[in-house]
């Protein structure tokens, strides 16, 4: 009975990963729904780019049908402890050069193979001491690639990440650092009163909220304010809205957003002491309908420090955008 229950298990445990929000559309290309993964890589992937990962073999790509295939609960623990296509994109495509960009759902074949090529088998976009440059054994590049990433974040999580479990209102959490928000400014934000409005920006991660100041009557409000966020061990999307400040009545809503947080914090665990690299990209937050992003959102180390700078279309009002930039700052600082 026991046997038979775990496939059936195994099976919930692929869809609860399914349903991240980051993997309902294919890693390389981003065509929505995919159904196909690669086991030892870690990613969700469409039929089409599917077809290019069998292509490269085993020894590079494992691939597996969501819905048709068996899974051995090793090759399922591996996909979980990858974490899905934000995390392994983040590594993957850490080093995406400009000009280079990734194929769209209906790229052609030739575009398609090349840019996955590239990727996984020539490591072209991985950071530099994660490469593999040779190995003995043919069948061991992709497992001594994949060996060589999760140690690498488990290495960082456990040294220089080490979580700090803190007494809140929510009973001990863990956290494992601390989120630097600066606002800098909302353009063409919606009317709330008679002519203008008062806006003022609300961030969410969990039980945590976080405040700007007001500024009275403008539609193009700056802030240039810095609010943090302690990020807990088990975090989401960090919940931003807009409001519309009101003396007598209840604030009004201007708009929202989710920001992802995954991209620019597994980048940070996986290079570790950021002071040690000089300036350079190492994650991105690519834009999809799926996600308010007005353009795709790259994670950088600038002066010792990983940042990324994020700028939003807020939904579920008529207009308005909004200009901020993230610093993950950790636990030992």
């Amino acid at each position: 009975m026991s046997q038979l229950g775990r496939p059936t298990s195994g099976k919930r445990r692929l869809k609860d990963l399914l349903v991240q929000r980051d993997n309902h559309f294919c890693a390389d290309c981003g065509a929505p729904d995919p159904k196909w993964a690669s086991a030892n890589i870690g990613v969700f992937i469409c039929l089409k780019c599917c077809g290019v990962h069998r292509s490269l073999g085993t020894h590079i790509s494992k691939v597996l049908s969501v819905t048709l295939d068996e899974w051995s609960d090793d090759e399922i623990d591996a996909l979980i402890e990858v974490g899905g296509n934000a995390c392994a994109n983040s590594i993957y495509e850490a080093y995406l050069p400009e000009g280079v960009s990734k194929p769209r759902p209906d790229a052609s074949h030739e575009d398609r193979s090349k840019f996955i090529r590239s990727k996984y088998e020539l490591q072209e976009f991985l950071k530099p001491s994660l490469r593999i440059t040779s190995t003995s054994k043919k069948g061991s590049l992709q497992s001594s690639l994949s060996k060589k990433i999760m140690d690498n974040f488990r290495s960082s999580s456990s040294s220089s990440q080490q979580p700090v479990t803190i007494q809140s209102q929510e009973g001990m959490v863990e956290f494992i650092g601390v989120l630097k928000i600066t606002i800098f400014k909302g353009t063409n934000l919606a009317v709330r009163d008679m002519l203008s409005s008062d806006p003022y920006v609300l961030l969410t991660l969990g039980k945590q909220k976080a405040q700007t100041a007001v500024v009275k009557s403008n539609l193009n409000p700056v802030w240039h304010e810095e609010l943090m966020l302690s990020v807990p061990q088990d975090f989401g999307a960090i919940k931003l809205q807009v409001f519309d400040h009101d003396t007598f009545s209840a604030d009004d809503i201007m708009g929202e957003a989710h920001i992802d947080i995954q991209p620019l914090i597994t980048s940070a665990m996986a290079f570790g002491d950021a002071g040690m690299f000089g300036n350079m990209q190492i994650g991105k937050w690519l834009k999809s309908h799926d996600n308010a992003l007005i353009d795709d959102s790259t994670v950088n180390i600038v002066d010792g420090k990983v940042k990324q700078a994020v700028s939003l279309k807020l939904q579920n009002v008529e207009s308005g955008e909004l200009d901020l930039e993230l610093e993950w700052i950790p636990l030992e600082q």
